[in-house]
């Protein structure tokens, strides 16, 4: 099965729990572009400098194996351990909570992945911002599968996001077919327009990053931050004007009920410069507050 694969073998300076560093960059059930097989492997594709390439990362006795695929897979094969968050340092969360000391205790293999490309994360971004979970994945989902191509590799199913002038010559009633409205596909098409300056965010610190991402019309804070998020390994990234997390964080850390994006950054302020990971480590412990109205019914334009 592997005959045509590219090889490498890495051993983390800690723990790692792939599911838990990887799971962020998946966008949903049926993503075309991250599967988790039976056995446990993770396999993504991505749109690398050197072109398309599949990546599958599994883990044996502490160690790492991953196999690549296409023009891109030695690309992604040099960037595995930044990847696997080798220069992430989890010591430099201090918990100031009982919650967050139990389930950093719990979870020592979270480590914050660094992807190292950005419109592969911020055009998913882009698709989430103001609507459903759901909507934003049926709609990554359909336009992978109608403008991606087959993704290199053995896995079947598997697509590689477009390249940024296919993004752009996308017309308008496929948006729609996909459930896309006009604001969020023209801050794709702008920021598929600006790729090189996007891509080049990479080598910026995240402060940096963000400032340019958000000079591109349709982007804001909340986008950036996913991004960073995946594409840097930012564990001070901090989400806001999400409509769920400030109301978790909230709950879970004191009990209230309801939680403003202000009141959940002073909550986080103990942990300046890790609250991205503060609140990943909260989030893991599952407590939501009860459910005070009917869940948002998600609006399909396409059926308009």
């Amino acid at each position: 099965m592997f005959q045509d694969a590219r090889t490498r073998r890495w051993l983390p300076d800690g723990p790692l729990d792939l599911g838990l560093t990887l799971g962020p960059l998946g966008r949903g059930p049926g993503d075309p572009a991250f599967r988790v097989a039976d056995d446990g492997s993770v396999w993504r594709t991505s749109r690398t400098p050197e072109g398309p390439g599949t990546l599958r990362v599994t883990m044996c006795h502490g160690e790492v194996d991953a196999a690549a695929w296409g023009p891109g897979g030695e690309w992604l094969l040099d960037r595995l351990p930044e990847l696997l968050g080798s220069r992430d340092d989890p010591a430099l969360l201090t918990p100031r909570h009982r919650l967050v000391h139990e389930m950093n205790r719990r979870n020592p293999g979270l480590r914050l992945a660094r992807t190292g490309l950005v419109l592969e994360s911020l055009i998913p971004s882009i698709l989430e911002q103001r609507v459903t979970s759901d909507e934003a994945y049926r709609a990554w989902r359909l336009l992978l599968r109608r403008y991606g191509e087959p993704a290199p590799g053995p896995m079947p199913g598997l697509r590689v996001m477009p390249e940024p002038r296919t993004w752009a010559l996308i017309p308008s009633w496929e948006w729609h077919r996909a459930g896309v409205d006009g604001k969020r596909s023209a801050a794709i098409l702008r920021a598929a327009r600006a790729a090189r300056r996007v891509e080049e965010t990479v080598l910026m610190t995240p402060a940096q990053a963000a400032e340019r991402l958000q000079a591109i019309p349709g982007i804001g804070p909340w986008t950036a931050a996913e991004t960073l998020q995946r594409t840097h390994g930012a564990p001070d990234a901090i989400t806001v004007g999400d409509l769920h997390l400030p109301n978790v964080i909230g709950y879970a850390l004191t009990g209230a009920q309801r939680t403003d994006d202000a009141a959940m950054l002073e909550l986080l302020a103990p942990y300046a410069g890790q609250r991205h990971r503060a609140a990943r480590l909260i989030l893991l412990a599952g407590q939501r507050p009860p459910r005070r109205a009917p869940r948002f019914s998600p609006n399909d334009i396409s059926l308009i």
